[in-house]
């Protein structure tokens, strides 16, 4: 290299730094950004910061004005699809802002390369999830009010420190409240005293509604002194006492390094590929889920992610028919997604990954290991025992798991994306945390606790339902995708089945958005297939994907019940719509405080056909929890969940080519 090569290198990398330097200083770049190489990367620090700059330059917020979402705006399907490396790409903010004063939310799309403002929009009669601020100016309400502080005093409470308010979205409103049209929340009270686990100690029939624009109480009951748990029901080291003998350690060991691979936010593992994000609203998203075969990529699904979810409970007083918690659209459980760590919730193999995040002030931030990946062990593969020759042909399983976790309140709860080497990718979602309790008299269970169990001494667990709804953009081998339902009969005893024991699978396709609207059967096992309408596979059949349901239940609350008219999406397991980038939740887009109607019912409303069509399949799994003493005072995990497993898609067991 000559000399004025040397000096023009040197001087071109002087130059860069500098450049680098200043951005920083200016704060247009962080220290640690990540290269943005793919129009689904996630936000960077100084986009977000880029993009609060440019909507409050270009209009003018209160001091008061709030940012309940900030989030990557997803690109059209089409560029992502067709985006090669080294290709320009589009890359855009989403972001929903809550002027408190003047009770409007808005939302806007911010152009980063332009720095300007792209759309603008006032949303009438929405109310975006709730605030930290909100749950701070609800406590401040309730405490310096004189109708609750008499109450507390009634049940010879004097230092009102030592109570804790619960808020908690309004759920179904009064025909008053609803004209009104205020931001609302219901206050909840409980003793703590010297205790940290104060959910054992509820303040039964004490129910404030709040007026969150105005700052007053709209609404006081006090139905009475109910007696509270005095017990300490912490359940650490110090409170519990004698424990247990501890195990010996079970190690988990990954000697040779991990064998997945991480390039940004893409993951690529035994032949899978797929893209994640955390989204603040919806949690874990999945992109781009492919499968190499040793030819090519294949696709199978675009987006993946927890669209809404509601938990019912089943007391009809009226202090308890409000809670029907929609947790993803009004608590955004994206930022409720709390640090894991190696060893506790991710296991000691396991990598655990930072996610960027912006307050409600807009002021972005990074939350260190709320995304965890890892292998684990799932025991036999495949295995053929040849008794003649005594060969024993045995493989065993690896699953590689991609997790967050959230804290709502006092349920916590697990998402798990799990990858199968044989093609199978499973959801299982993981329900733990502290039961929500009622206050009771009763010290035994009696034939009058009716709707949930006595769980401890003045302590009793309502009946209540968890309902999860899945999105799945499906593009199996490609968009053009039909939907059949797989139903298993038996056939009746005639002259062709003489013995009765004749088995048959029935297709039928789902042609329409309206048709489509179904129901597990157990007696007809039933399934549902997205197929391939364009591709065959070696036997002439369409490559596909079966949906392939877990434990479910029904959803109780019966006709014409106000919760039921809401969470639509919850009357039945399976809806199918053709794909519209707009529709990405079940119970629609701002579900706090919204009309009966929204989401999947307003988008099967013009009954579009899904036949060789880009079709998103909506999965809604439940769960019916009746409290019991062993759920208290922390409950042991519940596991739901369900299979995507192919069918047809590969032409032999696709993990029979594993090494020993």
């Amino acid at each position: 290299m000559t000399k004025r090569l040397r000096l023009f290198f040197a001087l071109a990398i002087a130059i860069i730094v500098l450049i680098s330097i200043s951005l920083r200083l200016m704060g247009l770049v962080s220290a640690q950004q990540p290269i943005i190489s793919h129009p689904l990367t996630s936000l960077t620090e100084a986009e977000i910061s880029t993009a609060v700059a440019v909507v409050k330059k270009q209009n003018t917020l209160s001091e008061t004005a709030a940012f309940p979402i900030i989030a990557l705006q997803e690109p059209d399907k089409k560029e992502v699809l067709n985006f090669t490396p080294g290709k320009p790409f589009t890359r855009q903010v989403f972001l929903v802002i809550y002027e408190r004063s003047q009770n409007k939310t808005f939302e806007g799309i911010v152009d980063l390369k332009t720095k300007t403002l792209s759309y603008w929009q006032q949303i009438p009669n929405a109310q975006p999830a709730l605030l930290p601020l909100d749950y701070q100016l609800a406590g401040e309400v309730v405490k310096s009010h004189p109708q609750w502080q008499k109450a507390m005093e009634k049940r010879e409470i004097t230092d009102f420190d030592q109570v804790q308010i619960s808020c908690w979205a309004p759920g179904i409103l009064s025909q008053q409240e609803e004209t009104a049209g205020n931001r609302l929340c219901r206050a909840l009270s409980y003793y703590k005293g010297k205790r940290w686990n104060y959910y054992g100690s509820p303040i039964e029939g004490v129910l404030a509604t709040v007026d969150l624009n105005k700052g007053k109480i709209a609404s006081f009951v006090d139905n009475g002194v109910v007696p509270f748990s005095q017990e300490n029901w912490d359940y650490d080291i110090q409170s519990l006492g004698k424990l247990l003998s501890p195990l010996k350690a079970l190690t988990i060991l990954q000697p040779q390094g991990k064998s997945f691979q991480i390039n940004g936010n893409e993951i690529s593992w035994q032949g899978w590929q797929f893209r994640y994000l955390i989204h603040p609203r919806d949690g874990l998203v999945l992109y781009l889920v492919n499968y190499n075969n040793g030819d090519k990529n294949r696709p199978i699904l675009y987006r993946a992610g927890l669209s809404e979810m509601v938990v019912p409970y089943g007391d009809p007083a009226a202090n308890w028919t409000f809670r029907n918690a929609f947790d993803v659209g009004e608590y955004s459980l994206g930022l409720l997604a709390n640090k894991m760590e190696l060893g506790k919730e991710i296991p000691e193999n396991g990598v655990l990954l930072d996610a960027v995040f912006a307050n409600s002030d807009g002021e972005p931030y990074t939350m260190p290991n709320v995304i965890g990946i890892y292998e684990r062990d799932n025991g036999i593969l495949w295995k053929h025992y040849e008794l003649n020759t005594q060969r024993n042909d045995v493989r065993r399983s690896r699953e590689l798991v991609i997790k967050m976790t959230a804290a709502i309140d006092n349920y916590d709860y697990g998402i798990n994306w799990i990858f199968h080497q044989d093609g199978t990718l499973e959801v299982e979602n993981e329900l733990t945390g502290i039961v929500l309790t009622q206050g009771t008299t009763a010290e035994k269970q009696s034939d009058d606790n009716s709707y949930g169990r006595l769980i401890a001494k003045n302590i009793f667990g309502v009946n209540h339902q968890h309902f999860f709804n899945y999105r799945l953009d499906m593009d199996v081998d490609g968009q053009a995708n039909s939907v059949m339902e797989m139903n298993v009969k038996a056939l009746p005893i005639n002259e062709k089945n003489p013995l009765g024991n004749a088995i048959v699978v029935e297709e039928t396709p789902l042609a329409t958005e309206t048709a489509a609207v179904r129901d597990l059967d157990m007696k007809q096992s039933r399934e549902w297939m997205i197929a391939s309408a364009d591709e065959k596979n070696a036997l002439g059949m369409a490559p596909g994907y079966m949906l392939m349901p877990g434990g479910n239940s029904i959803f109780y609350p019966v006709e014409g019940a106000k919760i039921r008219q809401k969470a639509e999406f919850a009357t039945h397991h399976l809806w199918v719509t053709k794909y519209k980038p707009s529709e990405l939740y079940a119970g629609g887009d701002y579900p706090n405080q919204t009309k009966a109607g929204q989401g999947l019912p307003k988008y099967i409303a013009d009954n579009e056909s899904l036949t060789g069509e880009d079709v998103v399949l909506w999965y809604t799994m439940g769960m019916t929890h009746i409290p019991r003493p062993e759920d208290w005072p922390v409950m042991p995990t519940h596991r739901i969940g369900f299979k995507l497993m192919p069918r047809g898609f590969f032409p032999r067991n696709p993990a029979i080519n594993l090494s020993e």
